[in-house]
Protein backbone atom coordinates (compact mmCIF):
# COMPACT_ATOMS: atom_id res chain seq x y z
CA UNK A 1 0.00 0.00 0.00
CA UNK A 2 1.39 3.10 -0.82
CA UNK A 3 1.39 6.19 1.19
CA UNK A 4 -1.74 8.07 -0.38
CA UNK A 5 -3.64 5.23 -0.23
CA UNK A 6 -3.55 4.91 2.79
CA UNK A 7 -6.66 5.70 5.13
CA UNK A 8 -6.50 9.53 6.37
CA UNK A 9 -7.86 9.86 10.32
CA UNK A 10 -7.77 13.62 12.06
CA UNK A 11 -7.08 13.41 15.03
CA UNK A 12 -7.34 17.05 16.97
CA UNK A 13 -5.34 17.25 20.28
CA UNK A 14 -2.53 14.48 18.90
CA UNK A 15 0.37 16.24 20.78
CA UNK A 16 -0.24 14.72 24.43
CA UNK A 17 -2.11 11.89 25.93
CA UNK A 18 -4.98 9.98 24.32
CA UNK A 19 -4.63 11.43 21.22
CA UNK A 20 -1.04 11.49 20.99
CA UNK A 21 -1.36 7.57 21.75
CA UNK A 22 -4.15 6.99 19.45
CA UNK A 23 -2.35 8.34 16.57
CA UNK A 24 0.29 6.27 17.80
CA UNK A 25 -1.81 3.58 17.42
CA UNK A 26 -3.87 4.15 13.78
CA UNK A 27 0.07 4.41 12.45
CA UNK A 28 0.65 0.86 13.60
CA UNK A 29 -2.46 -0.01 12.20
CA UNK A 30 -1.57 1.56 8.57
CA UNK A 31 -3.68 4.77 8.94
CA UNK A 32 -1.91 8.06 7.90
CA UNK A 33 -2.61 10.26 10.77
CA UNK A 34 -3.12 14.34 10.34
CA UNK A 35 -2.04 15.54 13.86
CA UNK A 36 -4.23 18.74 14.57
CA UNK A 37 -2.18 20.86 16.80
CA UNK A 38 -1.53 24.58 18.44
CA UNK A 39 2.17 23.70 18.69
CA UNK A 40 3.90 22.25 15.84
CA UNK A 41 7.43 21.54 17.33
CA UNK A 42 6.03 19.83 20.16
CA UNK A 43 3.94 17.61 18.22
CA UNK A 44 6.71 16.51 15.96
CA UNK A 45 9.45 16.56 18.98
CA UNK A 46 6.64 13.81 20.65
CA UNK A 47 5.30 12.02 17.57
CA UNK A 48 9.35 11.05 17.33
CA UNK A 49 9.61 10.15 21.11
CA UNK A 50 6.61 7.75 21.04
CA UNK A 51 7.99 5.83 17.38
CA UNK A 52 5.98 7.04 14.69
CA UNK A 53 7.56 7.07 11.40
CA UNK A 54 7.89 10.51 9.35
CA UNK A 55 5.26 8.88 6.51
CA UNK A 56 2.71 7.74 9.08
CA UNK A 57 1.72 11.44 10.29
CA UNK A 58 1.40 15.01 9.00
CA UNK A 59 1.19 18.13 11.39
CA UNK A 60 -1.12 21.00 10.63
CA UNK A 61 -2.00 24.00 13.39
CA UNK A 62 -4.87 24.25 14.54
CA UNK A 63 -6.20 26.06 17.85
CA UNK A 64 -10.20 24.87 18.34
CA UNK A 65 -11.03 28.14 20.49
CA UNK A 66 -10.41 30.17 17.13
CA UNK A 67 -13.34 29.74 14.86
CA UNK A 68 -11.10 31.37 12.46
CA UNK A 69 -8.08 28.59 13.18
CA UNK A 70 -11.14 25.84 12.50
CA UNK A 71 -11.72 27.55 9.23
CA UNK A 72 -7.68 27.69 7.76
CA UNK A 73 -7.63 24.23 9.18
CA UNK A 74 -9.90 22.76 6.72
CA UNK A 75 -8.04 24.61 4.28
CA UNK A 76 -5.01 23.32 5.04
CA UNK A 77 -6.02 19.64 5.17
CA UNK A 78 -7.98 19.83 1.79
CA UNK A 79 -4.37 21.58 0.29
CA UNK A 80 -2.74 18.20 1.14
CA UNK A 81 -5.14 16.50 -1.68
CA UNK A 82 -5.93 13.40 0.95
CA UNK A 83 -9.26 11.73 1.42
CA UNK A 84 -11.15 12.20 4.77
CA UNK A 85 -12.11 8.35 6.44
CA UNK A 86 -12.20 9.69 9.75
CA UNK A 87 -11.97 12.58 12.20
CA UNK A 88 -11.49 12.06 16.01
CA UNK A 89 -12.57 15.18 18.40
CA UNK A 90 -10.39 14.43 21.07
CA UNK A 91 -8.63 17.79 21.98
CA UNK A 92 -9.90 19.47 25.44
CA UNK A 93 -8.87 22.28 27.82
CA UNK A 94 -10.33 21.84 31.47
CA UNK A 95 -9.65 24.58 34.01
CA UNK A 96 -10.96 23.94 37.43
CA UNK A 97 -9.66 26.45 39.48
CA UNK A 98 -10.73 29.63 37.33
CA UNK A 99 -13.09 31.95 39.30
CA UNK A 100 -13.32 34.03 36.59
CA UNK A 101 -13.93 32.79 32.77
CA UNK A 102 -11.20 33.29 30.06
CA UNK A 103 -12.35 33.85 26.66
CA UNK A 104 -11.81 33.12 23.64
CA UNK A 105 -10.07 35.77 20.59
CA UNK A 106 -14.47 35.39 19.44
CA UNK A 107 -15.16 36.08 23.11
CA UNK A 108 -17.18 32.79 24.27
CA UNK A 109 -16.19 31.18 27.50
CA UNK A 110 -12.54 28.78 26.59
CA UNK A 111 -13.88 25.68 27.02
CA UNK A 112 -16.68 25.90 25.90
CA UNK A 113 -15.22 27.64 23.09
CA UNK A 114 -12.53 24.94 22.74
CA UNK A 115 -14.38 21.68 23.71
CA UNK A 116 -17.39 22.17 22.16
CA UNK A 117 -17.56 24.94 19.64
CA UNK A 118 -14.34 24.55 17.96
CA UNK A 119 -15.48 21.32 17.43
CA UNK A 120 -18.79 21.62 15.82
CA UNK A 121 -17.30 23.73 13.43
CA UNK A 122 -14.83 21.19 12.46
CA UNK A 123 -17.01 18.30 12.03
CA UNK A 124 -19.99 20.39 10.04
CA UNK A 125 -17.05 21.54 7.28
CA UNK A 126 -15.40 18.38 7.48
CA UNK A 127 -18.44 16.34 6.85
CA UNK A 128 -18.13 17.04 3.36
CA UNK A 129 -14.64 15.49 3.03
CA UNK A 130 -16.50 12.78 4.81
CA UNK A 131 -19.09 12.16 2.52
CA UNK A 132 -16.26 12.19 -0.04
CA UNK A 133 -14.43 9.22 1.22
CA UNK A 134 -13.23 5.99 -0.61
CA UNK A 135 -13.97 3.97 2.75
CA UNK A 136 -17.15 2.02 3.11
CA UNK A 137 -18.20 3.68 6.21
CA UNK A 138 -16.19 6.18 7.17
CA UNK A 139 -16.33 7.33 11.30
CA UNK A 140 -16.39 10.78 13.12
CA UNK A 141 -15.70 9.83 16.94
CA UNK A 142 -16.20 12.71 19.59
CA UNK A 143 -14.53 11.98 22.79
CA UNK A 144 -16.73 11.98 25.98
CA UNK A 145 -16.40 11.65 29.66
CA UNK A 146 -17.51 10.19 32.56
CA UNK A 147 -18.06 13.12 34.94
CA UNK A 148 -20.96 14.58 32.15
CA UNK A 149 -22.96 10.97 32.55
CA UNK A 150 -24.68 11.38 36.20
CA UNK A 151 -25.77 7.90 34.90
CA UNK A 152 -22.05 6.39 35.42
CA UNK A 153 -20.64 6.02 38.73
CA UNK A 154 -17.92 8.44 38.39
CA UNK A 155 -20.69 11.14 37.10
CA UNK A 156 -22.80 10.71 40.08
CA UNK A 157 -20.01 12.93 42.05
CA UNK A 158 -22.17 16.52 42.31
CA UNK A 159 -18.89 18.45 42.33
CA UNK A 160 -18.70 21.21 41.45
CA UNK A 161 -21.99 21.10 39.98
CA UNK A 162 -23.53 18.53 37.70
CA UNK A 163 -24.06 19.32 33.79
CA UNK A 164 -26.96 21.29 33.37
CA UNK A 165 -27.69 23.00 30.25
CA UNK A 166 -31.01 24.77 30.94
CA UNK A 167 -32.67 25.96 28.19
CA UNK A 168 -29.68 27.20 27.02
CA UNK A 169 -30.24 30.71 27.88
CA UNK A 170 -26.82 31.47 27.53
CA UNK A 171 -26.23 30.50 24.14
CA UNK A 172 -29.33 32.03 23.20
CA UNK A 173 -28.03 35.60 24.69
CA UNK A 174 -25.10 35.22 22.57
CA UNK A 175 -22.75 33.81 25.17
CA UNK A 176 -20.66 37.04 25.03
CA UNK A 177 -19.47 38.75 28.13
CA UNK A 178 -21.01 39.08 30.60
CA UNK A 179 -22.53 35.71 30.08
CA UNK A 180 -20.00 32.54 30.64
CA UNK A 181 -22.36 29.66 31.14
CA UNK A 182 -24.45 27.68 28.29
CA UNK A 183 -27.54 27.90 31.04
CA UNK A 184 -26.95 32.15 31.45
CA UNK A 185 -26.13 31.28 35.60
CA UNK A 186 -23.24 32.28 37.27
CA UNK A 187 -19.75 31.03 36.27
CA UNK A 188 -18.44 27.49 37.85
CA UNK A 189 -15.10 26.16 35.45
CA UNK A 190 -15.52 22.26 36.33
CA UNK A 191 -18.97 22.69 35.59
CA UNK A 192 -18.60 24.69 32.47
CA UNK A 193 -15.86 21.58 31.15
CA UNK A 194 -18.47 18.74 32.19
CA UNK A 195 -21.61 20.87 30.05
CA UNK A 196 -19.21 21.39 26.86
CA UNK A 197 -18.30 17.54 27.30
CA UNK A 198 -22.44 17.16 27.32
CA UNK A 199 -22.74 19.18 24.52
CA UNK A 200 -20.59 16.91 22.18
CA UNK A 201 -22.39 14.16 22.90
CA UNK A 202 -25.47 15.60 22.24
CA UNK A 203 -23.95 17.23 18.93
CA UNK A 204 -22.75 13.47 17.95
CA UNK A 205 -26.17 12.29 18.34
CA UNK A 206 -27.95 15.07 16.32
CA UNK A 207 -25.05 14.37 13.49
CA UNK A 208 -26.15 10.81 13.50
CA UNK A 209 -29.70 11.72 13.65
CA UNK A 210 -29.43 14.29 10.35
CA UNK A 211 -26.87 12.40 8.67
CA UNK A 212 -26.36 8.55 9.21
CA UNK A 213 -29.52 7.64 7.02
CA UNK A 214 -28.53 10.01 3.93
CA UNK A 215 -24.60 9.10 4.10
CA UNK A 216 -22.39 6.75 5.05
CA UNK A 217 -20.72 7.71 7.64
CA UNK A 218 -20.95 6.60 11.17
CA UNK A 219 -21.05 8.68 14.47
CA UNK A 220 -19.76 7.83 17.80
CA UNK A 221 -18.79 8.87 20.79
CA UNK A 222 -16.51 6.67 23.65
CA UNK A 223 -15.44 6.92 27.16
CA UNK A 224 -11.94 4.81 27.33
CA UNK A 225 -11.66 4.37 30.49
CA UNK A 226 -10.39 7.02 33.52
CA UNK A 227 -6.92 8.07 32.24
CA UNK A 228 -5.74 9.75 35.42
CA UNK A 229 -2.43 10.90 34.35
CA UNK A 230 -2.93 13.36 30.85
CA UNK A 231 -2.38 16.85 30.30
CA UNK A 232 -5.89 17.70 30.78
CA UNK A 233 -5.18 17.91 34.41
CA UNK A 234 -1.79 20.26 33.69
CA UNK A 235 -4.48 23.49 35.19
CA UNK A 236 -5.29 21.60 38.52
CA UNK A 237 -3.60 21.79 41.51
CA UNK A 238 -0.11 19.69 41.63
CA UNK A 239 -1.57 17.71 44.98
CA UNK A 240 -4.90 16.40 42.68
CA UNK A 241 -2.29 15.09 39.95
CA UNK A 242 -0.36 13.20 42.94
CA UNK A 243 -2.89 10.98 44.68
CA UNK A 244 -6.08 11.17 41.32
CA UNK A 245 -3.53 8.34 39.61
CA UNK A 246 -3.27 6.30 43.02
CA UNK A 247 -6.56 7.08 43.85
CA UNK A 248 -7.77 5.47 40.58
CA UNK A 249 -5.19 2.91 40.38
CA UNK A 250 -5.40 1.60 44.03
CA UNK A 251 -9.21 2.43 44.66
CA UNK A 252 -11.66 2.72 42.61
CA UNK A 253 -9.31 0.20 40.22
CA UNK A 254 -10.46 2.73 37.25
CA UNK A 255 -7.09 3.66 36.03
CA UNK A 256 -6.26 3.58 32.02
CA UNK A 257 -3.19 4.61 30.53
CA UNK A 258 -2.92 7.21 28.03
CA UNK A 259 -1.51 4.14 25.67
CA UNK A 260 -4.66 1.97 26.91
CA UNK A 261 -6.83 4.63 25.51
CA UNK A 262 -5.66 5.81 22.81
CA UNK A 263 -5.39 2.17 21.32
CA UNK A 264 -9.34 1.98 22.44
CA UNK A 265 -9.79 5.02 20.32
CA UNK A 266 -8.36 3.43 17.39
CA UNK A 267 -10.19 0.64 17.70
CA UNK A 268 -13.43 2.81 17.06
CA UNK A 269 -12.15 4.71 14.50
CA UNK A 270 -10.85 1.37 12.75
CA UNK A 271 -12.16 -1.65 13.76
CA UNK A 272 -15.31 -3.41 12.30
CA UNK A 273 -17.24 -4.47 15.61
CA UNK A 274 -17.85 -0.63 15.88
CA UNK A 275 -19.44 0.43 12.59
CA UNK A 276 -22.80 1.17 14.77
CA UNK A 277 -23.83 4.87 14.62
CA UNK A 278 -25.15 7.03 17.07
CA UNK A 279 -23.98 4.94 19.85
CA UNK A 280 -21.81 6.08 22.95
CA UNK A 281 -19.08 3.23 23.60
CA UNK A 282 -17.67 2.71 27.14
CA UNK A 283 -15.47 -0.03 28.92
CA UNK A 284 -16.52 0.52 31.95
CA UNK A 285 -15.86 2.45 35.06
CA UNK A 286 -13.56 -0.22 36.80
CA UNK A 287 -11.09 -1.85 34.81
CA UNK A 288 -10.27 -5.58 34.10
CA UNK A 289 -7.52 -7.61 32.33
CA UNK A 290 -9.22 -8.21 28.55
CA UNK A 291 -12.09 -5.93 29.35
CA UNK A 292 -15.00 -5.82 26.17
CA UNK A 293 -16.12 -2.46 25.15
CA UNK A 294 -20.26 -1.96 25.71
CA UNK A 295 -22.43 0.36 24.61
CA UNK A 296 -23.03 2.74 27.49
CA UNK A 297 -26.46 4.15 28.59
CA UNK A 298 -26.23 8.19 28.58
CA UNK A 299 -28.05 10.51 30.92
CA UNK A 300 -31.54 11.87 30.32
CA UNK A 301 -30.07 15.35 29.00
CA UNK A 302 -27.98 13.87 26.48
CA UNK A 303 -31.27 11.96 25.04
CA UNK A 304 -32.87 14.98 24.83
CA UNK A 305 -33.68 15.20 20.97
CA UNK A 306 -35.38 18.82 21.44
CA UNK A 307 -32.18 19.75 23.17
CA UNK A 308 -30.24 18.52 20.90
CA UNK A 309 -31.65 20.65 17.95
CA UNK A 310 -32.06 23.48 19.45
CA UNK A 311 -27.99 22.86 20.66
CA UNK A 312 -27.51 22.55 16.64
CA UNK A 313 -29.39 25.56 16.09
CA UNK A 314 -27.83 27.62 18.48
CA UNK A 315 -24.38 26.78 17.77
CA UNK A 316 -24.49 26.93 14.24
CA UNK A 317 -24.87 30.66 14.79
CA UNK A 318 -22.49 31.01 17.34
CA UNK A 319 -19.89 30.10 14.93
CA UNK A 320 -21.27 31.73 11.77
CA UNK A 321 -22.69 28.54 9.61
CA UNK A 322 -26.33 29.38 10.41
CA UNK A 323 -25.39 33.12 8.65
CA UNK A 324 -23.80 31.76 5.63
CA UNK A 325 -25.92 28.61 4.85
CA UNK A 326 -29.06 30.74 5.86
CA UNK A 327 -32.04 29.54 7.89
CA UNK A 328 -32.11 26.44 5.51
CA UNK A 329 -29.01 24.86 7.87
CA UNK A 330 -31.14 24.25 10.75
CA UNK A 331 -32.68 21.43 8.75
CA UNK A 332 -30.41 20.17 6.13
CA UNK A 333 -29.39 16.86 5.77
CA UNK A 334 -32.09 15.95 8.64
CA UNK A 335 -32.67 12.17 7.77
CA UNK A 336 -35.63 12.18 11.34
Amino acid sequence: MTQNQKSTVVITGASSGVGLYAAKALAKKGWHVIMACRNLEKTQRVAREVGMSSDSYTIIHLDLASLKSVRQFVEDFRKTGRSLDALVCNAAVYMPLLKEPLRSEDGYELSVATNHLGHFLLCNLMLEDLKKSSSSEPRLVILGTVTANPKELGGKIPIPAPPDLGDLQGFEQGFKAPISMINGKKFKSGKAYKDSKLCNVLTMRELHRRYSNSTKIVFSSLYPGCVAETALFRNHYSLFRTIFPLFQKNITGGYVSEELAGERVAMVVADPEYNKSGVYWSWGNRQKEGRKSFVQEVSNEALDDDKAQKLWELSAKLVGLADEQGVSFATSGSSA
